[in-house]
């Protein structure tokens, strides 16, 4: 790994809009993410009826089911996990790391961990053969993923026995994302979001 990957690599994330910076430790990745989670507006799940007039006590319920904001951190090892609750703990945040099919409304945050990098084109790469992984990429508003530099590669050619390797398990799912997600299938207009994340926030770890 060279400072010239870690450039192209930013380059090509940044050219996806994505947000690249730069981490010490899990500890700053955690605490950008929590930081992240408390600046945006918490996902808005609007429940039938709570459009009209209604009952002091049912009011209630929907200010409570529309305020409350979700990190999902599925897949990652439960020392990391009990230190990231700790942090979203005291930010008044709920940190989830299973049963996402319950949160299909929205979670604001999906934390995760890239197993691979790959500089020419700015993507980051997860085995997201867990359910749970594979939801809380799509159906999250923000996802914050930490590269540990160690990780990084040039390009697919470099990487390819590490990927043949994922690829060989059982059952099996890879991740190749880049940037947020994007479509232009309607009339052309470019659209920010649609099928995923609105934002990607990727955490360079350095581990190396």
């Amino acid at each position: 790994m060279s400072q010239d990957q870690i450039a192209l690599f930013t380059q090509k994330a940044e050219a996806v809009s994505a947000v690249v910076r730069r981490v010490a430790s899990l500890e700053d990745a955690f605490a950008y993410t929590v930081d992240i989670c408390l600046s945006k507006d918490a996902c808005q799940l609007l429940m039938s009826g709570c459009e009209g007039a209604i009952s002091d006590e049912a009011a209630e319920l929907c200010v409570a089911k529309s305020s409350e904001r979700v990190i999902a951190a599925p897949d990652l090892p439960d020392h990391h996990f009990a230190r990231l609750a700790g942090a979203a703990e005291k930010a008044g945040i709920t940190l989830i790391a299973d049963g996402l099919r319950n949160h299909l409304a929205g979670i604001d945050i999906g934390f995760a961990v890239a197993d691979l990098g790959l500089a020419e084109t700015g993507t980051v790469v997860l085995d997201s053969s867990s359910e749970d992984l594979r939801l809380s990429t799509m159906i999250s508003e923000i996802n914050v993923i930490v590269l540990p530099l160690s990780r990084l590669r040039v390009g697919g050619a470099e990487a390819e026995d590490e990927l043949l390797s994922m690829m060989r398990k059982v059952p099996n799912y890879l991740a190749f994302i880049t940037g947020a997600s994007r479509t232009a299938d309607i009339e052309r207009v470019l659209a920010i979001g649609v099928h995923g994340p609105l934002e990607l926030h990727i955490l360079l770890l350095e581990d190396a």
